[in-house]
């Protein structure tokens, strides 16, 4: 068998989310006579961080490649598939963090963008106009949960979202999410804190520092999906398109 273009699915992984995608023979108001094309289209798009006007012609036109991708964004085909990917998760211990990304000056400009969208996710912090990406992984550093905010905002009041649904022996983050509110929720879910004290905090709270050792998961995480160049950088004016290409980033960690 012959192998997979550079950046393109192998036959496994497309088997594993073909039947996942509409316009498939068969579904209503079918479109689209080639998802594996169109998809791999994406993914080439993802992974090489160019413009969607530099992708090649074997993907088709670059205008309905990009209006098909936004589409499925809007209709959250990207979170179905990612979603149905997060099958028998590690939940030994969950993870939890947030990383910045900054935004291109695309991304904040133009119809949609960021200064006339309502905000789109974008916002002020040290790093100049940037998104934060809120996760949680599992043991194996797999995305479980993916929220996105503008850069300034805080880490904590986003746990809960990200814990939702969860089930883990044990929750790893660091002292931003240490507050009596987030250790309450994970106790109720029946779970241990591994969370150290936040120094404003006037009697420490024990930790098992070993534990929390295994926190570098999701930062190993986060890394794996910057490899991804329209990750690293965000280039998209709305935070639905931002969003669909991480749901498709986390996909591909776990069809590794």
């Amino acid at each position: 068998m012959s192998r997979p273009k550079r950046y393109e699915l192998s036959a496994e992984q497309w088997d594993r989310i073909k039947d996942l995608l509409p316009g498939k023979a068969g579904d209503p108001g079918r479109s689209g006579a080639d998802n594996l094309t169109f998809v791999n289209g994406v993914l080439w798009v993802l992974r090489s961080g160019a413009h969607w006007h530099d992708l090649p012609e074997r993907y088709g036109k670059w205008k309905t490649v990009h209006k098909r991708f936004t589409r499925w964004a809007k209709t959250g085909v990207w979170e179905r598939v990612f979603a149905h990917l997060v099958r028998d998760p590690d939940n030994d211990y969950v993870s939890l963090d947030s990383s910045l990304v900054r935004a291109h000056q695309q991304a904040a400009t133009g119809k949609g963008g960021g200064q006339k969208g309502g905000g789109q996710a974008l916002g002020r912090s040290r790093g100049g106009l940037t998104t934060k990406i809120h996760m949680a992984v599992d043991a194996l550093g797999r995305p479980l949960k993916l929220i996105l905010t503008p850069g300034q905002r805080g880490d904590a009041p986003l746990a809960p979202a990200l814990l939702d649904g969860l089930s883990p022996r044990r929750v790893l983050a660091d002292k931003a999410y240490d507050s009596n509110a987030i250790r309450a929720l994970i106790a109720d879910m029946g779970a241990e804190a591994v969370i150290p004290s936040n120094p404003t905090r006037k009697r420490r709270i024990a930790y098992d520092f070993e534990a929390y050792k295994m926190r570098n998961t999701v930062e190993r995480g986060f890394n794996k999906l910057k490899h991804f160049r329209r990750i690293a950088t965000r280039f998209d004016r709305r935070a639905v398109y931002f969003l669909g290409f991480l749901q498709i980033a986390a996909a591909m960690l776990w069809m590794r």
